[in-house]
């Protein structure tokens, strides 16, 4: 899955810019996390750590006994 050769400078605090065809390609979104490392060739290699979907799949849903309304609730009491 090559998406070409695509280049990024590192800057003074050490972050970089994902480019924009390689985020669009693998799906990433801000708050989206990637886990670093390297080869013994000195090869980074970077592996999206995908959390976003499922996180909550094992747990059961709960009946509270009402239904609420989020928007009702913060006209009534502000927005906190």
């Amino acid at each position: 899955m090559s998406t070409g050769d695509a280049e990024t400078t590192v800057n003074e605090s050490y972050s970089v810019t994902i480019p924009a065809d390689v985020r669009k390609k693998l799906d990433l979104e801000p708050g989206d996390r990637l886990r670093w490392t390297t080869d013994d060739d000195g090869r980074l290699v970077a592996e999206i750590v995908r959390e976003r979907y499922g996180a909550f799949d094992d747990f059961d849903p709960v009946d509270v006994g009402e239904e609420t309304n989020a928007v009702d609730l913060v006209d009534e009491h502000g927005s906190g």
